[in-house]
């Protein structure tokens, strides 16, 4: 193995990988719309470049809840004839007019979620739009308007409305009588529509035209930016203060991918602000001392070291990660072997702590933890074309459509809520404070797995806000200690932590064993703990994709002979298939 591979953080990686040998491609997402939109691009030759851009285009129409052009992501992408990682930054950045205390009532204190989101205070300039204008450039083999064409169908001709996007609308209908444009299109007869309905976005549809027309800068100045400007500006609630030179100066970043090694594989995920891979290293760092194959996924013990590695992981990462454009973030002294084995010596494995400390990892300047928000929103796509390139994206508008503004027939994010809103806590600067051009800390994991040859086996990513590096973390130990198959591993149960007590999820295996896990001497709690995990394994000879039983989602393979198969989780038998408008 190339000594390179175990380097933390690498712009250059060289890897292999072999062209699919059944499969000529695979797709993955949370929509089987999307997971076909992908496949579109496939079978027109294009590459796993092409079909993740087409992806987040449909996402934008048939997920507006979660993710879309409205919002930001991050992209790991494996060129395979240069055998090179590389990673794409489209986070979010907040206005030039930020300032530290952008959260922070009158009386000096940070405001409530609930008034944070709602409006055009909390909207970032979007990423999504200049992200893909960058993957196409590197890595599109289509023309940038065919990419538009499964997005712009679906939102001119009409899709169906399915139960997931049905109940968050339901969820979120509260709030919107101070959202009149989301009205517009997303309620029918003063009520939000139903599963079932066909539902078309005129609006939307026109702005897909025009930037499958007139290419990225048209997002970025223009029409649409000043329709952006003038929803954030003008919002009944929480006018923000965005303005047309935010939107034209805005950048994604090429960034170094943050590498580990885990067993005899190596893991790699996105760099600061991101906070995706260098706490799920450094879970898995922690536990390498363990052998959880051993002990195996029914054991407490597992499940008790698990959560023991991962509030101890967390704990870092509410101190020391944040945008690195402006915080000196120690990644290497997070994920330093021997640092790493300090902090696993911390755990017991007879035994849970009474506390969770941060550590101080080397080269660390003095640092003051806090508390960031997150809400359980975002979504996650992969692809992989004939050619073994692959394409791994999480984007996000943040919490369930985002701000509730919409421009153009999208929905604008509330990424800056991912700040901490307190800038100071005991004196000190907080490191994910607000600042005019900074990206907020993110938990979005697009992650993939070499092995010791450096080919890829395993790419994936979840949603579900600060949970998502959890639910990234229990797939990959998963996979690579409990020798599962993706599609099993993203079946097994979620595992979180909150208010001192370990959560399980419910109506699992884990539930099950829950006075056995707290037997460690940590109170444990039955929760609802959904995820919604995208992937793709390469396993015997071939790529196959895997999505969560708990969402709506799907994946697909594409052969030589162009034959589509749709696999669909066995436990999702029961949600109705949407059908494509």
């Amino acid at each position: 193995m190339k000594k390179s591979l175990f380097a933390f953080t690498a712009s250059a990686i060289l890897f292999t990988q072999a062209a699919t040998a059944q499969n000529v491609g695979v797709t993955s997402s949370a929509d089987p719309r999307v997971t076909e939109a992908g496949i579109e691009m496939l079978r027109q030759g294009g590459s796993a470049a092409d079909a993740a851009m087409a992806m987040m285009l449909a996402l934008t129409v048939v997920e507006p809840q979660s993710s879309g052009i409205g919002g930001g992501g991050f992209l790991l992408y494996q060129d395979n004839a240069k055998g090179i990682l590389t990673t794409i930054n489209g986070r979010e950045t907040a206005p030039a007019a930020a300032k530290a205390d952008r959260f922070v009532g009158p009386d000096g204190k940070p405001l409530s979620f609930l008034e944070a989101f709602q409006g055009g205070h909390s909207v970032g300039v979007p990423g999504n739009i200049q992200l893909m204008a960058q993957t196409h450039a590197k890595w599109g083999k289509l023309p940038w308007a065919t990419v538009f064409k499964p997005a712009i169908r679906l939102s001119d001709k009409g899709f169906i409305v399915n139960k997931t996007l049905e109940s968050r609308l339901q969820a979120i209908q509260r709030l919107w009588p101070n959202f009149d444009e989301a009205r517009a299109i997303y309620w029918r007869d003063g009520k939000p529509v139903k599963a079932g309905t066909k539902l078309k976005n005129p609006k939307l549809a026109a702005t897909l035209k025009l930037l499958a027309k007139k290419g990225p800068d048209a997002f970025y100045t223009g029409t649409v930016a000043s329709q952006i400007v003038q929803a954030v500006t003008t919002s009944k609630l929480s006018p923000g203060d965005m303005t047309m030179t935010d939107l034209a100066q805005y950048r994604a970043k090429e960034q170094q991918a943050v590498c580990a090694p885990y067993r005899v594989y190596v893991v790699c995920g996105m760099a600061p602000p991101s906070s995706g891979a260098t706490t799920v290293l450094q879970i898995l760092g922690t536990l390498q001392r363990f052998d959880l194959t051993a002990t195996g996924k029914d054991s407490p013990k597992s499940w008790h070291l698990i959560g023991q590695a991962m509030q101890l992981a967390y704990a870092d990462r509410e101190k020391y990660l944040a945008d690195d454009a402006f915080v000196d973030v120690p990644v290497a002294g997070l994920l330093n072997p021997e640092y790493i084995q300090e902090r696993s010596a911390l755990i017991d494995p007879e035994k849970a702590r009474s506390d969770y400390p941060a550590g101080k990892p080397p080269g660390a300047a003095p640092r003051t933890a806090a508390i960031s928000s997150e809400v359980a929103g975002t979504t996650h796509f992969t692809a992989v074309d004939a050619n073994g390139n692959i394409a791994n994206m999480t984007s996000t508008i943040e919490g369930p459509f985002g701000s509730q503004l919409v421009a153009g027939g999208f929905f604008l994010n509330n990424e800056l809520t991912d700040f901490t809103f307190a800038p100071e806590k005991d004196g000190a600067p907080v490191a994910n404070r607000v600042a005019g051009g900074k990206r907020p800390l993110s938990s979005m994991s697009p992650t993939m797995v070499f092995d010791r040859d450096g080919r890829a086996v395993l790419t994936l990513g979840s949603a579900g806000g600060k949970r998502i590096i959890m639910h990234v973390t229990k797939t990959l130990i998963g996979v690579l200690d409990f020798g599962l198959p993706l599609d099993q591993a993203i079946k097994l149960p979620n595992i979180y932590f909150g208010g001192g007590q370990l959560e399980v999820e419910q109506d699992t295996p884990l539930a099950a064993m829950a006075d056995q896990i707290s037997a460690f001497g940590q109170k444990v709690r039955i929760a609802d703990l959904g995820s919604k995990v995208n992937g793709a394994q390469y396993i015997n000879g071939a790529w196959t994709g895997a999505a969560d039983p708990r969402s709506e989602g799907t994946s697909a393979t594409i052969d030589a002979q162009g034959k589509v198969t749709i696999i669909r989780p066995p436990a999702a038998a029961d949600v109705p298939l949407p059908s494509v408008g």
